[in-house]
């Protein structure tokens, strides 16, 4: 951007090794980056500045890279307060979303232009937040994650693709603050410094592994997932709830959880920073009738738990009061835990056992973690309910109905077939042997592509 501080310092610092015999001759291995190569540009907070920087992005060239900084734990919900941009020909550009609200303008400008983010999972949501969706995207998270590297965090992936370091000691800041730190910026700007160049580097190894077709399945999966849609009775995963019994007690944790909620967004604080979980599982539990015990309660301590002390108090009285307690369990299209399906539904579990591992061998054998070979929630749902035939065919329409992406459904396909028809051999040759006269062999000569 043409808007940019004095440039920092660029002095990179190399990690070098020395080669018996020849101790005179340093070679570097590693190159640390500490600080932007055009330097810091300053903070977009203005229409006017958001107008200029999306000009500036259109007449730019390539893919763009993209990051966010968000404040998980100190602020309510996962909205963004700053935005890293970079693209060839616009530098990299550093927006503040509190002050200038919408980036559809920054959107229209990319309109077509691939975006590279790294976890884009994490991303999109508040991006999308601030009306900005990728008409292409490329993951380099994911496409570590596809060729199997041990560690495919950002600073992990550009030290081994690209033998740059990046430093991470900010990560988990309040990027609410303001004004922002340099040394904040200095760390955000980084993020995008290289991404563009480590798209090409991981490119250039799915290449090389056979993979890239995959990838693209991958993240362009990515880009068009759905919103998910609001989770039922989200208080149910407040963590300690297993230890609370009796629907009035779990009455209390929703009253409790709720009236936290709101007051968070409100307040516009991360829920945890007004009452830990284990304050509201504790005051459940305890079912206190006055102040004094409220603040007597295990977590109830501090500014806001005493401040707010009638309102958790109130929470917990109704839950007492309340002739419509909660029921302990909702209907759920969720799948049994799998430790109980030996007994709910034993030909499952036995096809889980058979299979699961089989395609665990498999996804070692091309060279990335099982999960991103096919999820284990849609591996579950097809041993649960599988097919009427144990052929690859009806595998493979299982699969697919599942929501298994096709480059998953070709892996996996042959290995689950294969598996489970070894799996019905065995048990029938098991039953035959069970059925016979004692003292005769049993015939296992049958053929394995039979009904379920």
């Amino acid at each position: 951007m043409s808007d940019q501080s004095a440039r920092p310092p660029r002095e990179p610092q190399s990690t070098e090794v020395v080669v018996e015999g020849f101790e005179d001759f340093h070679v570097p291995t590693t190159v640390h980056l500490n600080g932007p190569a055009e330097g810091i540009p300053r903070v977009v907070d203005t229409a006017r500045g958001l107008a200029r920087a999306a000009e500036q992005l259109a007449e730019a060239t390539g893919p763009v890279a993209i990051d966010t900084e968000r404040a998980s734990g100190f602020r309510f919900g996962q909205r963004a307060f700053l935005v890293q941009i970079r693209r060839e020909g616009a530098g990299t550009i550093l927006i503040d979303p509190e002050a200038v609200g919408s980036l559809a303008s920054v959107n229209e400008a990319l309109s077509g232009v691939e975006w590279v983010l790294h976890a884009a999972t994490q991303d999109l949501p508040c991006l999308r937040d601030l009306d900005m969706t990728p008409d292409i995207l490329f993951d380099t998270e994911l496409g570590g994650r596809l060729l199997g590297l041990r560690k495919v965090g950002l600073a992990s992936m550009t030290e081994e693709l690209l033998g740059f370091t990046l430093s991470k000691e900010h990560s988990a800041v309040d990027w609410s603050k303001r004004p922002l730190p340099q040394d904040w910026l200095n760390y955000a700007a980084l993020d995008v410094e290289v991404l563009v160049q480590l798209r090409w580097a991981t490119e250039e190894r799915l290449v090389e592994a056979g993979k890239l077709d995959w990838a693209r399945q991958e993240f362009e999966a990515v880009r068009t997932a759905p919103t998910p849609p609001p989770r039922k009775d989200p208080w149910r995963r407040t963590h300690g709830i297993g230890n609370v019994r009796g629907r009035r007690k779990l009455t209390a944790v929703r009253n409790l959880w709720t009236a936290r909620e709101n007051l968070a967004k409100h307040k516009d604080l991360s829920p945890s920073r007004l009452l830990p979980d284990s304050a509201i599982i504790a005051a459940a539990n305890a079912m206190p009738r006055t102040v004094p015990q409220l603040l007597a309660t295990p977590g109830f301590h501090g500014r806001s738990a005493s401040r707010e002390a009638p309102r958790w108090l109130t929470a917990v009285q109704e839950a007492r009061l309340t002739e419509d307690p909660v029921p302990h369990n909702v209907p759920s299209d969720a799948l049994p835990p799998v430790k109980g399906w030996d007994t709910k539904r034993p030909e499952a579990a036995a096809r889980l056992k058979a299979i699961k591992p089989a395609v665990a061998e498999h996804a070692e054998t091309v060279g990335m973690p099982t999960e991103n070979l096919v999820t284990p929630e849609l591996l579950r749902r097809f041993c649960w309910q599988p097919p009427r035939s144990t052929s690859d065919d009806a595998v493979a329409q299982r699969l697919t109905e599942l929501g298994v992406r096709q480059w998953q459904v070709e892996q996996v396909t042959p290995v689950i077939g294969r598996t489970w028809r070894e799996l019905r051999a065995q048990r029938r040759a098991e039953k035959h042997a069970d059925d016979s006269p004692s003292g005769t062999e049993p015939d296992t000569s049958a053929g394995t592509s039979e009904q379920q």
